[in-house]
């Protein structure tokens, strides 16, 4: 595409969004710079949402390929890239729907001696993550380093959804986690991974649903449209229910 057309073509693509948003809002998210870390149900949805909205820049980091069990709630999976990496396929997925938002990937695990390097340029960091101990570390470094944490989590039809920032409560205190205020030895990151249990049951729509909630929150934060979901206040929903959505304060 001819460069003279490119800012054309990304005010077309978010059109049907302008009128919610004022132009200097969708500009910020357009100059927005997020992370997502997961790129399996939650971070498929989120990372998909975000693009389509109109985001500046994506960071997606996964260390998994995609297997024929992801298919039933990853929306990024597909029979045809089975065994294949969920960051790459993430930033061929990114790429075929807005090619204006720039994307990079790493294919690997976050660690306490990456994390700040994967981060420290993010505005805001999104968990789409699936074990404790990972948004422990990714968590306390938002924290240090003053940058929103939208914690995203599913259980077969059930979801949960919150924001952390530096003078909200930290992860780690509102949840009630051992590991709170002690360094992440062996045999703390041991007691933290008894708390996890088996790998947990889930119904597609639960983590879409977590997904598109967790990019919302990221609008809010961008733009300073609406009220932000802070910790200790939780959304939480159950699908089975008449009633699903519920926003209590731990």
């Amino acid at each position: 595409m001819p460069k003279r057309y490119e800012g054309l073509a990304y005010w077309e693509i978010v059109t049907r969004q302008m009128g919610f948003l004022k132009k200097n809002e969708q500009l910020k998210l357009k100059k927005g710079k997020i992370t997502v870390i997961g790129c399996g149900g939650i971070g498929g949805a989120a990372i998909e949402m975000l693009a389509r909205m109109g985001v500046g820049s994506l960071s997606i980091i996964d260390k998994d390929t995609f297997n024929i069990s992801n298919i039933n709630r990853q929306i990024m999976s597909t029979f045809h890239n089975i065994g294949k990496s969920k960051a790459a396929i993430g930033k061929k997925r990114v790429w075929k729907i807005n090619p204006f938002t720039k994307i990079k990937t790493f294919n690997g695990e976050v660690t306490e001696d990456n994390a700040n390097k994967l981060i420290k340029d993010s505005d805001i960091v999104i968990d789409a993550m699936d074990n404790i101990i990972s948004r422990v570390i990714v968590s306390r470094e938002c924290r240090k380093s003053k940058i929103p944490f939208i914690h995203g989590a599913v259980h077969a039809s059930r979801g949960q959804v919150t924001v952390f920032g530096d003078e909200t409560p930290s992860y780690e205190e509102v949840f009630k986690l051992p590991s709170k205020d002690l360094k992440l030895t062996s045999e703390v990151k041991e007691e933290v991974r008894s708390l996890e249990g088996e790998i947990p049951p889930v119904i597609g729509p639960a983590p879409n649903i977590v997904g598109c909630i967790e990019s919302f929150e990221a609008l809010k934060l961008l733009t300073g449209k609406g009220s932000v979901m802070w910790a200790p206040k939780l959304l939480t929903f159950d699908l089975l229910r008449d009633d699903p959505f519920k926003l209590v304060e731990l």
